[in-house]
């Protein structure tokens, strides 16, 4: 399965993109606007010591007639950028021409967008545009949240040989509101975390946040995660900004956030206190684990029942009301025990429907006798 298939990746320390301090960052404006732009803005990320620079030059939108980009032209300012302030170079590509025209710029990394993820058909091109280049690849996640198409794409990536692969979660669109552009959906990043520990692993807070008065709390939060750096968009004029000016931060803003504001955490520590402190705290939650589940097994049991006294007296398995009653009752008693009413409904809806998955199997096994 996907989800069990090995990555072979080269370490983050091994692309000779970034430097100390942490966290990586990467940043620069939304879109390349003009070659004075990008200088500008280049130079004053430069004097504080970012020395990977972004800059979209194809902009998929929504609606025609949106800047959507100055394209291939917006590669020789990338390129002045690189070769005058020894600045690398990134930039976004979509298709096999973008792969072949950053080649030929010289651009040193590439990610896919969100909505290129999403494409199998894409990626694999792409994939094969770069197979024997060396070039890094980062992929943002896909529009939907959708954790094995994310994975799909790494594997199609990987297995065209590029072994410098990373990952940038901009979280995921929703029709809900949220005081972000995009739901974070952090326990998604989380679970790709844990199968690929190793994966380099970026944070886009600009489009996440979608709100440059977001950036800071969903950058911290990504690097409490033990995320390895962040993408940013920067821009040197963002109320002038021909896309996404609301995210994006003056260079001296980034600045103050990187130096002033973030605490990065260290992945562990040496202390023997620390050490022997984590362990009996991670050991109680073992027993708590293990508590749980014998609890979900026992309530899985009488799920069973439940769903056999209703097959034998013909009652349909869902029971609406009495579900959001449960449900009810269950928040009300969280808030005692300071637990979310977000979280709780995810982990009962959960129960419930395989409480209903038991219920059913009892009536399947039935109607096949």
């Amino acid at each position: 399965m996907s989800d069990t298939r090995r990555l072979d990746i080269a370490p983050l320390s091994e692309w000779g993109m970034f430097t100390e301090p942490r966290p990586s960052v990467i940043a620069g404006p939304c879109s390349a606007e003009s070659e004075e732009q990008l200088m500008e803005t280049a130079r004053e990320l430069k004097e504080f010591g970012i020395n990977v620079f972004r800059a979209g030059i194809w902009k998929p939108r929504t609606h025609p007639g949106s800047f959507e980009g100055v394209g291939a032209p917006g590669l020789k300012w990338m390129q002045r950028v690189k070769h005058e302030l020894g600045l690398k170079i990134s930039t976004e590509v979509a298709n096999e021409k973008h792969v072949s025209e950053c080649l030929k710029y010289g651009v040193d990394m590439v990610w896919i967008g969100a909505r290129t993820t999403a494409n199998p058909f894409l990626v694999q091109e792409i994939a094969d545009a770069l197979k024997d280049t060396g070039i890094p690849v980062l992929v943002k996640n896909p529009v939907n949240p959708d954790l094995d198409l994310w994975v799909g794409a790494l594997e199609r990536l990987n297995r065209a040989g590029i072994r410098k692969l990373g990952v940038i979660h901009r979280g995921f669109s929703t029709a809900e509101k949220i005081r972000y552009r995009n739901n974070p959906e952090w326990q998604i990043a989380i679970e790709l975390r844990s199968r690929y520990p190793h994966l380099p692993f970026f944070c886009d807070p600009s489009h996440l946040a979608g709100s440059r008065e977001y950036i800071m709390e969903v950058s911290q939060r990504a690097l409490d995660l033990g995320l390895d750096g962040l993408m940013v968009e920067s821009h040197c004029n963002p109320s002038c900004a021909l896309s996404d000016a609301g995210q994006q931060l003056e260079p001296r803003q980034l600045r103050e956030m990187l130096y002033n504001g973030l605490a990065v955490r260290d992945a562990d520590c040496d202390s023997p206190q620390w050490k022997d402190n984590i362990n009996q705290l991670r050991t109680k939650i073992d027993i708590i684990d293990e508590n749980l589940l014998y609890m979900l097994g026992s309530r899985m049991k009488i799920s069973r029942q439940i769903g056999e006294y209703k097959r034998d007296h013909n009652i349909a398995i869902l029971q609406t009301s009495r579900w959001d009653a449960v449900l009810a009752k269950v928040i009300e008693k969280g808030r005692e025990y300071e637990l979310g009413e977000d979280f709780l409904k995810t982990v009962f809806n959960a129960i419930h429907e395989a409480s209903v998955e038991v219920q059913d199997d009892v009536l399947s096994d039935k109607s096949q006798d």
